[in-house]
């Protein structure tokens, strides 16, 4: 597991139990309240996710820090780029 404890977190989004396209569209809209250079943990079920959040990291600009799938989940931890 990734070495980022909870209270170094600005925000985390729980997308589990949706399917694409939701867990990106929420994703969208969290990262953008977050503060440039926020982190965000993202909590998904949907298997997509991990094409589908590394290429919106990609495409906008924010750094995925690390992803790892624990219990059935897909965990991301996505670092907001600084404006």
């Amino acid at each position: 597991m990734p070495d980022f404890p909870d209270s170094s977190l600005d925000a985390t989004l729980d997308a589990s139990g949706l399917n694409c396209p939701e867990p990106v569209m929420m994703l969208h809209n969290k990262v953008r309240d977050l503060p440039a250079g926020g982190l965000l943990k993202v909590i998904a079920t949907d298997p997509s996710t991990r094409r589908d959040i590394p290429k919106f990291c990609n495409f906008l600009g924010h750094e995925l820090l690390d992803q790892a799938e624990e219990a059935g989940s897909y965990l991301y931890w996505i670092r907001k780029k600084a404006d």
